[in-house]
């Protein structure tokens, strides 16, 4: 099937995904270190598993976790 103008457009406003593995090195923590803080925080953005399965990978919004920490960061520097 031969992509169309449009369907480049479509694709460069999708979100970009990162694993589980990706965020916690983003946020230089171990996967369990993720989970207890996902756990902790209600505020943390919600995952996007890939499937129904207890084993099916697990996406997040990287523009959500960049939110999430800047607001961090600026509850911070307000207190």
């Amino acid at each position: 099937m031969k992509r169309t103008h449009s369907d480049a457009d479509n694709a460069a406003t999708l979100p970009e995904l990162i694993t589980m593995v990706d965020l916690a090195t983003f946020l230089r923590r171990t996967r369990s270190g993720v989970n207890k803080l996902r756990a902790k925080d209600p505020t943390f953005p919600k995952p996007m598993k890939d499937g129904t399965g207890r084993q099916a990978r697990v996406y997040f919004v990287r523009a959500e976790v960049e939110a999430w920490l800047l607001a961090k960061l600026d509850a911070r520097t307000v207190a």
